[in-house]
């Protein structure tokens, strides 16, 4: 690709859909970062199920990028979007809502749809409950309402949904159809044994790289103007993350990609080393090639275990807590490299800091267990909210002193990371590496504290694999 200097007549508009949190960046064609807008994306209840308010994010989305228009002219749009969920579409409508992954299909339903999930060997994506998988939930849905899919004209990925939404153009991308879904064989660069049984070929749209122009949407003013902005093809958030490190340079390094969910990416790591009941599973890069990964809902289990404290915490409230010997224990979400059991505390009743500290502890414990088992021995760079509590990337290099950390001097990864394919897709490479290496925290006693975490949690797996529940041990 011949690349050009960056113009002024270049502004994007990345929306960055989280399952919690949806944001608007707004960034020159000189990598700059003008503007941002967030807000939060609502899931109601439909009956007996959770669906998303498209219609209420749809609205914001529109207001948000007129304003962005009008402020910053902005021309250009990308989307970064969560996983786990897919849309059906019927002509120019929803065939059905948007499901919640965060839901369990009922029992009997479970137990049927079981048997259709190809095998780790073929997709390795691991059998995980709710909608982890989105397949499993297409199933699920086909189940509940045959008549979607008979009905539809394509399904598509969360991303490519808002793509479409903007464009009118329906399309799928690699990087969020291989994202542990039971969809994609990494190693054949093909759909799933799944999609041909189920007849879902044929409503799989042609596939466009994320990032690629693909339509015009037009920007309506206050004023009654029209401004034609371009449409790009979305792509899978925590994969947009990696692609924006390597595209600034950057190789050999596992990425601590946080937000919702922690998901580490080494792709160093050999694909035979990935264990299918610890949520470890080959994601694929936006280039289709297979990257091995573990992940576990770091963010929301601090939110849960933290009782949802959202203010700095001290160091003296985590070395209170490593003295007292307070321990988080997993799991307090589904899914992760530990499942099985409900998260709880043991030791003294913490105060509510000491709460939330411990909680931080407990996600860093897990993000260090995590490195382990993905085989991480390279640099290790740390991106997204978990950066912003001033003291995950310390902890883990304390307690990994033989490898490097390093932060960016934003944390935004999966954001810069559409924007770097879009505006690559117009001939600007605005991004260069802005990592700085993190410093270890000076914690006495975390060792011993990490040390004693492990025993109770390997404990604590011995009795969920033997079938001894919260409550149970003597």
């Amino acid at each position: 690709m011949s690349v050009r200097p960056p113009g002024d007549a270049d502004v994007l508009a990345v929306f960055d859909l989280g399952k919690t949190n949806s944001k608007l960046f707004v960034f020159r064609a000189d990598g700059a970062l003008l503007d941002e807008r967030r807000s939060k994306p609502v899931w109601r209840r439909d009956g007996d199920i959770r669906v998303l308010d498209d219609g209420a994010l749809f609205a914001w989305m529109r207001e948000a990028l007129a304003a962005a228009v009008a402020d910053h002219g902005v021309n250009r749009i990308m989307f970064s979007g969560h996983g786990c969920t897919f849309a059906v579409t019927e002509g120019d409508r929803l065939a059905h809502p948007v499901l919640d992954y965060e839901q369990e299909p009922p029992a009997d339903i479970a137990r049927h749809i079981e048997s259709r999930i190809p095998d780790f060997a073929e997709t390795y994506s691991p059998r995980l409950p709710h909608g982890f998988n989105f397949g499993r939930h297409m199933l699920w849905l086909h189940e509940r309402a045959p008549d979607v899919f008979e009905n539809a004209d394509a399904i598509l990925g969360y991303p490519q949904f808002w793509t479409w939404k903007f464009s009118g153009v329906k399309l799928s991308e690699v990087s969020y159809l291989g994202c542990h879904s039971h969809l994609w064989a990494p190693l054949r660069h093909d759909f799933s044994s799944l999609v041909d049984t189920q007849g879902w070929r044929e409503k799989m749209p042609s596939f466009a790289r994320a990032g690629a122009v693909v339509g015009e949407y037009k920007v309506a003013l206050g004023d009654g103007t029209l401004v034609p902005v371009k449409v790009h093809n979305g792509v899978h958030d925590s994969n947009a993350a990696l692609y924006f490190y390597r595209s600034a340079g950057l190789s050999d390094f596992t990425l601590v990609s946080t937000g919702t969910w922690v998901i580490i990416f080494n792709t160093a790591c050999p694909l035979d080393a990935l264990d299918r009941e610890r949520d470890m599973l080959a994601n694929v890069t936006v280039d289709g090639e297979p990257a091995a990964a573990i992940r576990f809902m770091g963010g929301r289990e601090y939110d849960v275990a933290s009782g949802g404290w959202d203010r700095p915490i001290s160091l003296g409230a985590i070395e209170s807590v490593i003295a007292k010997k307070i321990f988080a224990l997993p799991s307090f979400a589904p899914g992760g490299p530990l499942p099985g059991r409900q998260g709880e505390f043991t030791g003294p009743e913490p105060d509510r800091e000491e709460r939330a500290a411990a909680a931080l502890l407990y996600v860093a414990l897990m993000t260090d267990l995590s490195l382990d088992l993905i085989q991480s021995r390279n640099t290790v760079i740390v991106d997204g909210g978990l950066v912003k509590t001033g003291l995950y990337t310390g902890l883990l290099a304390q307690l990994r002193p033989s490898q490097s950390f390093m932060t960016s001097a934003n944390a935004e990864g999966s954001a810069f990371g559409a924007a770097s394919l879009a505006f690559e897709a117009a001939g600007i490479r605005p991004f260069a590496s802005s990592c700085r290496e993190a410093r270890p925290a000076q914690i006495t006693g975390l060792e011993s504290y990490r040390a004693r975490w492990r025993d109770l949690v390997d404990q604590r797996r011995q009795q969920a694999r033997a079938g001894v529940h919260v409550g149970e041990e003597q």
